[in-house]
C-alpha cells in the first residue's frame, strides 16, 4: 500500500500516462492492419480502410472514441446508423488515400493509423447538413451546433499545423498519425484533410434531400454512397498504376 499524498498521487499519474501514451511498435501496427504506404504499393490496398480502425496508442484511440461518440450525438439522427458507418468507412478510407498520394508523391514511405480522417469526415458532412434551415429544429439551435462542429474541425486542423513538438506529443492523441523513419508518431494531416473534403462532398448531394420525405433521402444516401464508393475505388487503383 503507497500513502496518500501529492507525491504518490504524481508518481501514479506519471506512471498511468506512460500507459497511456507509449507507442505500440511499427511491426505491431502493420500486423493489425495500420495503412503501410510501401505495403499498398505492392497490392495490399484493404490497408486503406483497416487503418482508420488501427491506433498508435491507448489515450489515442480513447480520444478518437470520445470525439466519434459526440458527433455520432449529432451525425446518427441526420444519417441513421447505417449512413453513420457508410459515413465513417468512406471518409476514413479518403483519408488514408490522400496520405498514401501524399506519401508517394514525396517518395517517403509511411506507417498511417488511426480514425481521425474518419471523424474530420463526419464533421465535414455535419457542416454542410447542419446547414438546412428546413429541418424542423429552430435554426438558432441549427447554427450553435454547427459552430461548434466548425470550431472542432478548426482546432484540430490548427493542431496539425503546429511545430513537431506538439505532433510528437499529447495533441497527436487526437489525431491520425503517422510514423516517420525517426520511429516519431507525427499527425497526419493530409489524412484529415482526405476524410474532413470527402465529408464535405458527401453532403453536398445529401443536402437537397433531408426534407423530402424518409424514403426519398435514404434513396439518395444509397445513390450517394454507391457512387462515392465506385469513385474511390477508381482513384486507388489510378493510384496504384502511379507506382
Amino acid at each position: 500500500m503507497f500513502p496518500f499524498g501529492p507525491v504518490p498521487a504524481l508518481l501514479h499519474a506519471h506512471q498511468w500516462t506512460g500507459i497511456l501514451t507509449a507507442s505500440f511498435n511499427g511491426d505491431t501496427l502493420i500486423r493489425f492492419g495500420a495503412t503501410y504506404s510501401y505495403l499498398v504499393q505492392e497490392g495490399q490496398w484493404w490497408r486503406l480502410v483497416t487503418g482508420a480502425f488501427v491506433h498508435v496508442t491507448i489515450l489515442h484511440i480513447l480520444l478518437n472514441m470520445w470525439c466519434l461518440w459526440n458527433l455520432g450525438l449529432f451525425g446518427e439522427p441526420l444519417l441513421g446508423k447505417r449512413g453513420l458507418v457508410a459515413v465513417y468507412l468512406l471518409t476514413g478510407t479518403a483519408g488514408m488515400m490522400l496520405s498514401f498520394a501524399w506519401a508517394i508523391f514525396r517518395f517517403q514511405p509511411t506507417l498511417v493509423a488511426g480514425a481521425s480522417g474518419a471523424v474530420f469526415g463526419i464533421a465535414g458532412i455535419l457542416i454542410i447538413l447542419l446547414s438546412n434551415r428546413n429541418l424542423p429544429v429552430p435554426w438558432d439551435e441549427l447554427r450553435s451546433l454547427r459552430r461548434q462542429v466548425i470550431f472542432f474541425a478548426a482546432i484540430n486542423l490548427v493542431l496539425g499545423l503546429g511545430p513537431d513538438i506538439l505532433a510528437s506529443g499529447a495533441a497527436s492523441q487526437l489525431s491520425a498519425l503517422h510514423i516517420n523513419p525517426n520511429n516519431l508518431p507525427r499527425i497526419d494531416n493530409s489524412a484529415h484533410l482526405g476524410g474532413f473534403l470527402s465529408g464535405l462532398a458527401l453532403g453536398i448531394p445529401l443536402f437537397p434531400r433531408m426534407t423530402a420525405g424518409r424514403a426519398t433521402y435514404r434513396r439518395r444516401q444509397r445513390i450517394t454512397f454507391a457512387a462515392a464508393t465506385l469513385l474511390i475505388c477508381l482513384i486507388g487503383y489510378a493510384l496504384t498504376k502511379l507506382v
